[in-house]
């Protein structure tokens, strides 16, 4: 269901600022908040510890070994 909600243009305008393309709609701009506030899920948590753990071993790969490797 589509629906229409009034807002000041002082909202619109601070709502053009966070779009991160032009063709960005202003529910894209509002998901995107609304992302950025919720909790994350324990898997995720888990998951980026994990990836620290393994960043501080040193496993990983730098942007240009990745680019070296795939002869990019």
């Amino acid at each position: 269901m589509v629906t229409t909600i009034q807002i000041t243009k002082d909202l619109q305008s601070e709502l053009g600022k966070r779009k991160m393309f032009d063709n960005e709609t202003y529910e894209e701009v509002i998901w995107g908040l609304i992302e950025d506030t919720m909790e994350l899920s324990e898997e995720t948590k888990r998951d980026i510890k994990q990836a620290e753990k393994e960043f501080k071993e040193g496993k990983f790969h730098t942007l240009e070994e990745v680019k070296k490797e795939l002869k990019l």
